[in-house]
């Protein structure tokens, strides 16, 4: 039987991928338009939508950064929303463990697993900017080392919450009209390096007990973490042989912790541009890549590698001759920087502009573009089939590139030839997102071997 392919919606609007200049394109803070994606996603039997977060706008030569949204509302205020607007669609959600406490967000989450029905799913993420630490009182800088230590004991902890319930307590008491066993009614204690915590825990268990765990990180750390404590990982890995070794390292790091391979579901995001032929489907998404690099964003990119101010520069001439300079201080503020090693980066970049006669602005849109899948619906059908049945990834998170409506031609046209090759649900099984994505159900945190 083939592997079936987990599908997401990742809610547009950050970075820029997202073409605001299109005629089509809405809000990115009405209700209306999170309500339409979620519906389209729905209906076309996706596992879940994903909505990205940002605790400070970014900055870019001391302005507020020219491809961020501004405005966009809380997340968990969000996704409560779309839990009464929708019956089987997972809702996941960025939240940061860098700034927020354990008992705090295991408190939320578990609120909309219940309120979901178990459709709650937590994309777990890290920060050591102290730039955006200025907003929290606790301040802003963790070592690398530092804050996946922190985010390890974070996840620990809101596990040993969401676990702090006996099963069924609330219910079996209340048949019975007595008084709760203080013991089966949320009591715990966590003393970490991180956390010294205790009392009693307000929620009860939720359906999925343990909400979806999701996490972004393609460092050895970032591996390490959700080999031990995630459900899902986000890959960035493109091409079929990159995904594909990513796959088999991720999940060779999971026996140590007592887990199966089907235990960890990795799903990279993706863009897609469809056509009624390979030839215009390649006329539009050329056509939505120069929508989604303009020449100042060119500029904004390019300044993000070298950390200096390129604005005199001319967005069809060569790059910078001069080397970056990562060394000094960085000119972006709230945002990683496009690579690990600028200096290598630039030689690279040099060498493809010479070859391929590239100015900053075509370079740019060479090397910035994620994984796509482009052609005609039966087309991307396949590749995305042969992605998954190859064991490059498990499945993907769609990430349109127009608010809200840029899901509904997917929906449409590929997501019936998905069906068709019996790699894709038709009808919903189950109720819970861990039930969507073939999760085994809440496990106790695992003991890494010796």
């Amino acid at each position: 039987m083939p592997k079936q392919i987990i599908l997401a919606a990742h809610f547009p609007g950050v970075n820029n991928t997202t073409v605001w200049s299109d005629p089509a394109s809405g809000s990115q803070i009405d209700f209306a338009s999170f309500v339409h994606l979620a519906r389209t996603a729905e209906r076309g039997k996706f596992d879940f939508l994903f909505l990205a977060e940002g605790l400070r706008l970014r900055e870019q030569r001391g302005q507020i950064h020219d491809l961020d949204v501004v405005g966009r509302p809380d997340t968990l205020t969000v996704l409560a929303a779309l839990a009464g607007v929708t019956t089987h669609l997972g809702l996941a959600g960025t939240l940061n463990t860098t700034f927020r406490e354990p008992y705090e967000l295991a408190r939320q989450l578990a609120s909309l697993d219940h309120l979901s029905g178990g459709r709650a799913a937590w994309n777990v993420v890290t920060s050591s900017d102290a730039f955006t630490g200025e907003n929290f009182r606790r301040g802003g800088y963790l070592d690398r080392s530092l804050r996946y230590q922190r985010a390890a004991e974070f996840v620990q902890t809101a596990r040993e919450l969401w676990e702090s319930w006996a099963p069924d307590a609330v219910v079996a008491d209340r048949a019975a009209g007595r008084y709760l066993d203080p013991a089966d009614a949320g009591a715990f204690a966590h003393h970490g390096d991180q956390f010294d915590i205790a009392g009693h825990f307000t929620v009860p268990r939720s359906p999925q007990v343990h909400p979806v765990i999701l996490q972004a990180g393609d460092s050895p750390e970032g591996r390490e973490f959700a080999a031990s404590s995630a459900d899902a990982i986000f890959s960035r890995h493109g091409t079929l042989e990159d995904g594909q070794q990513f796959y088999r390292d991720v999940k060779s790091r999971l026996a140590r912790y007592g887990r199966e391979p089907d235990h960890l579901k990795i799903i990279p995001g993706v863009t897609f541009v469809l056509g009624d032929t390979a030839a215009e489907a390649q006329e539009r998404a050329h056509h939505i890549r120069r929508q989604q690099v303009s020449p100042q964003t060119a500029i904004l990119l390019l300044e993000q590698v070298w950390n200096r101010d390129l604005s005199g520069y001319d967005p069809d001439g060569p790059l910078p001759a001069e080397d970056p300079r990562p060394d000094d201080d960085s000119i972006i503020k709230g945002r990683t920087r496009l690579t690990d090693d600028p200096i290598v980066t630039a030689r690279r970049w040099r060498a493809l502009a010479e070859a391929k006669k590239l100015g900053i602005r075509d370079l740019i849109i060479e090397v910035t573009g994620r994984q796509s899948f482009i052609g005609t619906p039966q087309h991307v059908a396949e590749s995305m089939d042969h992605f998954v049945q190859t064991d490059a990834a498990d499945g993907f998170i769609l990430v349109p590139h127009l608010t809200p409506g840029g899901l509904d031609e997917f929906v449409d046209r590929v997501v019936p030839l998905l069906q068709d090759r019996g790699v894709f649900r038709t009808e919903y099984t189950g109720t819970t997102l861990r039930e969507h994505l073939g999760l085994p159900a809440a496990r106790p945190l695992p003991v890494v071997a010796a």
